[in-house]
Protein backbone atom coordinates (compact mmCIF):
# COMPACT_ATOMS: atom_id res chain seq x y z
CA UNK A 1 0.00 0.00 0.00
CA UNK A 2 1.05 3.41 -0.91
CA UNK A 3 -0.04 6.41 0.87
CA UNK A 4 0.15 9.97 -0.40
CA UNK A 5 -0.89 13.18 1.71
CA UNK A 6 -2.22 16.47 -0.11
CA UNK A 7 -1.95 14.52 -3.34
CA UNK A 8 -2.84 16.53 -6.76
CA UNK A 9 -5.65 14.99 -8.33
CA UNK A 10 -5.65 16.79 -11.90
CA UNK A 11 -3.43 13.49 -14.26
CA UNK A 12 -5.81 11.61 -12.12
CA UNK A 13 -8.70 12.79 -14.30
CA UNK A 14 -8.86 12.41 -17.98
CA UNK A 15 -10.42 16.33 -18.01
CA UNK A 16 -7.12 17.23 -16.39
CA UNK A 17 -9.06 19.24 -13.57
CA UNK A 18 -8.58 18.14 -10.14
CA UNK A 19 -7.43 20.40 -6.82
CA UNK A 20 -5.74 18.83 -3.28
CA UNK A 21 -7.01 15.29 -2.33
CA UNK A 22 -6.28 14.71 1.55
CA UNK A 23 -4.74 11.56 0.33
CA UNK A 24 -4.74 9.17 -2.48
CA UNK A 25 -4.01 6.00 -1.88
CA UNK A 26 -2.66 2.72 -4.18
CA UNK A 27 -3.20 -0.66 -3.07
CA UNK A 28 -1.70 -4.03 -3.84
CA UNK A 29 -4.61 -6.58 -2.55
CA UNK A 30 -8.54 -7.19 -1.56
CA UNK A 31 -7.50 -7.49 1.99
CA UNK A 32 -5.81 -3.95 2.13
CA UNK A 33 -9.18 -2.74 0.44
CA UNK A 34 -10.84 -3.95 3.67
CA UNK A 35 -8.43 -2.36 5.79
CA UNK A 36 -9.33 0.87 4.21
CA UNK A 37 -12.74 0.40 4.52
CA UNK A 38 -11.99 0.18 8.05
CA UNK A 39 -10.24 2.48 8.94
CA UNK A 40 -11.08 5.71 6.58
CA UNK A 41 -14.11 7.94 6.27
CA UNK A 42 -15.02 9.67 2.77
CA UNK A 43 -13.51 7.28 0.57
CA UNK A 44 -13.73 7.29 -3.03
CA UNK A 45 -12.36 4.78 -5.15
CA UNK A 46 -10.91 6.14 -8.50
CA UNK A 47 -10.22 4.34 -12.25
CA UNK A 48 -8.33 5.59 -14.90
CA UNK A 49 -10.43 8.99 -14.33
CA UNK A 50 -12.15 8.78 -17.84
CA UNK A 51 -15.38 9.66 -16.90
CA UNK A 52 -15.12 11.53 -13.03
CA UNK A 53 -15.08 15.41 -13.07
CA UNK A 54 -12.65 16.47 -10.16
CA UNK A 55 -13.47 19.75 -8.32
CA UNK A 56 -10.59 21.70 -8.18
CA UNK A 57 -10.41 23.19 -4.91
CA UNK A 58 -9.04 21.06 -1.27
CA UNK A 59 -10.91 17.23 -1.70
CA UNK A 60 -11.67 16.15 1.64
CA UNK A 61 -11.64 12.54 0.63
CA UNK A 62 -9.38 9.61 0.41
CA UNK A 63 -9.11 8.52 -3.00
CA UNK A 64 -8.37 4.74 -3.53
CA UNK A 65 -6.83 3.36 -6.65
CA UNK A 66 -7.72 -0.14 -7.48
CA UNK A 67 -5.12 -0.06 -10.33
CA UNK A 68 -2.92 -2.72 -9.23
CA UNK A 69 -5.58 -5.44 -9.22
CA UNK A 70 -4.99 -5.82 -12.64
CA UNK A 71 -4.81 -9.79 -12.80
CA UNK A 72 -6.49 -11.83 -15.21
CA UNK A 73 -7.43 -15.45 -13.83
CA UNK A 74 -8.31 -18.27 -16.05
CA UNK A 75 -11.20 -20.82 -14.73
CA UNK A 76 -11.67 -22.58 -17.46
CA UNK A 77 -12.00 -21.91 -21.25
CA UNK A 78 -13.88 -19.16 -22.03
CA UNK A 79 -14.28 -18.06 -18.04
CA UNK A 80 -11.97 -15.60 -17.02
CA UNK A 81 -11.99 -13.71 -13.41
CA UNK A 82 -10.67 -10.40 -13.65
CA UNK A 83 -9.38 -7.68 -11.22
CA UNK A 84 -11.09 -4.15 -11.41
CA UNK A 85 -8.30 -2.39 -11.62
CA UNK A 86 -7.33 -3.83 -15.27
CA UNK A 87 -7.47 -1.28 -18.44
CA UNK A 88 -10.33 -2.66 -20.40
CA UNK A 89 -8.28 -2.37 -23.91
CA UNK A 90 -5.89 -5.20 -22.22
CA UNK A 91 -8.96 -7.34 -21.42
CA UNK A 92 -9.57 -6.95 -25.14
CA UNK A 93 -6.07 -8.25 -25.94
CA UNK A 94 -6.53 -11.22 -24.10
CA UNK A 95 -9.96 -11.89 -25.55
CA UNK A 96 -8.13 -11.82 -29.06
CA UNK A 97 -5.23 -13.76 -27.71
CA UNK A 98 -7.47 -16.86 -26.34
CA UNK A 99 -10.20 -16.47 -29.32
CA UNK A 100 -12.69 -15.30 -27.47
CA UNK A 101 -15.82 -13.48 -27.94
CA UNK A 102 -18.88 -11.43 -26.56
CA UNK A 103 -17.87 -7.89 -25.49
CA UNK A 104 -16.23 -6.57 -28.70
CA UNK A 105 -18.52 -4.14 -29.52
CA UNK A 106 -17.05 -2.12 -26.09
CA UNK A 107 -13.78 -1.80 -27.96
CA UNK A 108 -11.89 1.30 -27.49
CA UNK A 109 -14.47 2.47 -24.54
CA UNK A 110 -11.22 4.15 -21.78
CA UNK A 111 -11.12 3.44 -18.61
CA UNK A 112 -11.08 0.00 -15.66
CA UNK A 113 -12.84 -3.00 -15.91
CA UNK A 114 -13.94 -1.95 -12.75
CA UNK A 115 -15.08 1.43 -13.98
CA UNK A 116 -17.18 -0.44 -16.39
CA UNK A 117 -19.01 -2.79 -14.52
CA UNK A 118 -20.13 0.01 -11.41
CA UNK A 119 -21.81 2.04 -14.42
CA UNK A 120 -23.05 -1.15 -16.90
CA UNK A 121 -21.32 0.38 -19.56
CA UNK A 122 -21.77 -0.24 -23.07
CA UNK A 123 -22.20 0.97 -26.44
CA UNK A 124 -23.56 -0.32 -29.85
CA UNK A 125 -25.84 -2.60 -28.38
CA UNK A 126 -23.96 -4.13 -26.24
CA UNK A 127 -23.21 -4.07 -22.20
CA UNK A 128 -20.60 -5.22 -19.96
CA UNK A 129 -22.89 -7.33 -18.43
CA UNK A 130 -24.00 -8.92 -21.14
CA UNK A 131 -20.65 -11.63 -20.57
CA UNK A 132 -20.57 -11.27 -17.12
CA UNK A 133 -22.13 -14.34 -14.56
CA UNK A 134 -21.22 -13.30 -11.17
CA UNK A 135 -19.25 -9.79 -9.54
CA UNK A 136 -16.74 -9.40 -6.11
CA UNK A 137 -17.72 -6.53 -4.22
CA UNK A 138 -17.51 -5.33 -0.80
CA UNK A 139 -21.26 -3.85 0.32
CA UNK A 140 -21.80 -0.85 2.31
CA UNK A 141 -21.38 -2.73 5.16
CA UNK A 142 -17.42 -3.70 4.51
CA UNK A 143 -18.51 -7.23 3.59
CA UNK A 144 -16.63 -8.75 1.13
CA UNK A 145 -19.38 -10.82 -1.67
CA UNK A 146 -19.63 -12.34 -4.36
CA UNK A 147 -22.73 -12.37 -6.09
CA UNK A 148 -24.28 -13.96 -9.58
CA UNK A 149 -25.28 -11.51 -12.24
CA UNK A 150 -28.98 -12.58 -11.75
CA UNK A 151 -29.04 -11.43 -8.19
CA UNK A 152 -28.32 -7.83 -9.38
CA UNK A 153 -30.31 -5.00 -10.65
CA UNK A 154 -28.73 -3.93 -13.78
CA UNK A 155 -30.19 -1.17 -16.12
CA UNK A 156 -28.94 1.18 -18.78
CA UNK A 157 -25.67 2.73 -17.18
CA UNK A 158 -27.22 2.05 -13.97
CA UNK A 159 -26.11 -1.21 -11.26
CA UNK A 160 -27.55 -1.65 -8.14
CA UNK A 161 -23.35 -1.36 -7.06
CA UNK A 162 -22.95 2.03 -8.12
CA UNK A 163 -26.52 2.70 -6.15
CA UNK A 164 -25.48 1.51 -2.94
CA UNK A 165 -21.47 2.63 -3.50
CA UNK A 166 -20.11 -0.66 -3.54
CA UNK A 167 -16.76 -1.30 -4.76
CA UNK A 168 -16.13 -3.78 -7.36
CA UNK A 169 -13.23 -5.88 -6.83
CA UNK A 170 -13.02 -8.48 -9.73
CA UNK A 171 -15.64 -9.93 -12.32
CA UNK A 172 -16.14 -13.40 -13.64
CA UNK A 173 -17.00 -13.50 -17.55
CA UNK A 174 -18.18 -16.39 -19.94
CA UNK A 175 -16.98 -15.95 -23.61
CA UNK A 176 -18.09 -17.75 -26.47
CA UNK A 177 -15.33 -18.79 -29.00
CA UNK A 178 -14.63 -16.78 -32.46
CA UNK A 179 -12.59 -13.60 -31.65
CA UNK A 180 -14.19 -10.96 -34.14
CA UNK A 181 -11.25 -8.82 -35.12
CA UNK A 182 -13.12 -6.76 -37.86
CA UNK A 183 -16.00 -5.62 -35.46
CA UNK A 184 -12.75 -4.53 -32.84
CA UNK A 185 -11.16 -2.95 -35.54
CA UNK A 186 -14.05 -1.44 -37.02
CA UNK A 187 -15.03 0.54 -33.54
CA UNK A 188 -11.67 1.45 -32.54
CA UNK A 189 -11.45 3.42 -36.33
CA UNK A 190 -15.14 5.08 -35.43
CA UNK A 191 -14.04 6.12 -32.21
CA UNK A 192 -10.90 7.61 -33.26
CA UNK A 193 -12.84 9.58 -36.00
CA UNK A 194 -15.94 10.73 -34.26
CA UNK A 195 -14.57 11.34 -30.84
CA UNK A 196 -12.20 14.51 -29.82
CA UNK A 197 -9.26 12.15 -28.36
CA UNK A 198 -6.50 14.85 -29.06
CA UNK A 199 -8.30 17.29 -26.07
CA UNK A 200 -9.02 16.59 -22.35
CA UNK A 201 -12.86 14.93 -21.80
CA UNK A 202 -14.80 12.21 -20.03
CA UNK A 203 -16.40 10.22 -22.86
CA UNK A 204 -20.17 11.03 -23.28
CA UNK A 205 -21.47 13.72 -20.88
CA UNK A 206 -25.19 12.88 -20.47
CA UNK A 207 -26.83 9.37 -20.94
CA UNK A 208 -29.11 9.04 -24.04
CA UNK A 209 -33.19 9.62 -22.93
CA UNK A 210 -35.33 6.44 -24.21
CA UNK A 211 -35.09 6.06 -27.91
CA UNK A 212 -33.59 9.20 -28.04
CA UNK A 213 -29.84 10.48 -28.67
CA UNK A 214 -28.38 13.14 -26.17
CA UNK A 215 -25.37 14.19 -29.05
CA UNK A 216 -28.79 14.51 -31.86
CA UNK A 217 -30.26 17.05 -29.26
CA UNK A 218 -27.64 18.73 -28.21
CA UNK A 219 -27.39 20.03 -31.93
CA UNK A 220 -31.04 20.02 -32.34
CA UNK A 221 -31.04 23.04 -29.55
CA UNK A 222 -28.19 24.93 -31.36
CA UNK A 223 -25.74 23.87 -28.74
CA UNK A 224 -23.06 22.33 -30.42
CA UNK A 225 -19.90 24.62 -30.07
CA UNK A 226 -21.19 26.32 -27.16
CA UNK A 227 -18.34 27.24 -24.67
CA UNK A 228 -17.91 28.13 -21.12
CA UNK A 229 -14.43 29.55 -20.10
CA UNK A 230 -12.19 27.09 -21.88
CA UNK A 231 -14.74 23.98 -21.58
CA UNK A 232 -16.39 23.68 -24.78
CA UNK A 233 -19.11 21.08 -26.30
CA UNK A 234 -17.03 19.39 -28.92
CA UNK A 235 -17.48 20.26 -32.58
CA UNK A 236 -16.22 16.51 -33.29
CA UNK A 237 -18.97 14.62 -31.13
CA UNK A 238 -21.78 17.29 -28.96
CA UNK A 239 -21.91 14.82 -26.02
CA UNK A 240 -18.40 15.31 -25.58
CA UNK A 241 -17.11 18.07 -23.09
CA UNK A 242 -13.69 19.04 -24.09
CA UNK A 243 -11.20 21.22 -21.98
CA UNK A 244 -9.70 23.41 -24.26
CA UNK A 245 -6.52 24.72 -22.36
CA UNK A 246 -7.47 26.01 -18.77
CA UNK A 247 -11.11 24.90 -18.23
CA UNK A 248 -11.93 25.32 -14.17
CA UNK A 249 -14.65 22.85 -12.74
CA UNK A 250 -17.26 25.31 -12.40
CA UNK A 251 -16.69 25.75 -16.06
CA UNK A 252 -18.04 22.58 -17.00
CA UNK A 253 -20.66 22.48 -14.55
CA UNK A 254 -22.18 25.90 -15.84
CA UNK A 255 -21.92 24.02 -19.13
CA UNK A 256 -23.72 21.11 -18.11
CA UNK A 257 -26.01 23.34 -16.74
CA UNK A 258 -26.71 25.49 -19.87
CA UNK A 259 -27.34 22.43 -22.20
CA UNK A 260 -29.52 20.42 -19.86
CA UNK A 261 -31.71 24.03 -19.67
CA UNK A 262 -31.44 24.75 -23.46
CA UNK A 263 -32.32 21.09 -23.92
CA UNK A 264 -34.98 20.86 -21.91
CA UNK A 265 -36.64 24.45 -23.67
CA UNK A 266 -36.27 23.34 -26.82
CA UNK A 267 -37.21 19.21 -26.59
CA UNK A 268 -39.26 18.75 -23.04
CA UNK A 269 -36.47 16.50 -22.29
CA UNK A 270 -34.19 16.46 -19.21
CA UNK A 271 -30.86 14.77 -19.95
CA UNK A 272 -29.45 13.15 -17.50
CA UNK A 273 -25.13 13.51 -16.06
CA UNK A 274 -23.82 9.82 -17.00
CA UNK A 275 -20.33 11.21 -15.77
CA UNK A 276 -19.67 10.99 -12.00
CA UNK A 277 -18.72 14.30 -10.33
CA UNK A 278 -16.64 14.79 -7.38
CA UNK A 279 -16.53 17.81 -5.09
CA UNK A 280 -16.02 17.90 -1.89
Amino acid sequence: MKVYKNHFMKEHSNMKIGGIAKEYIEIESKEEVLDIIKNKENIFIIGNGTNTLLGDGNLDKTFVSLKNIDYIKEIKIGEIEVGAGLDFSKLIEYMEEKNYSGIENLAGIPGTVGGLVFMNGGAHGTEIFDAITQVEIIDEFGNLRKINKENLEISYRVTEIKKKKWIVISATFQFSQGFKKDIVEKFKLKRNENHPLNEPNLGSTFKNPDGKFSARLIIDSGLQGKQVGDAQISMIHPNFIVNKGNAKFLDIIRLIEEVKKGVKEKTGIELEEEIIIVND
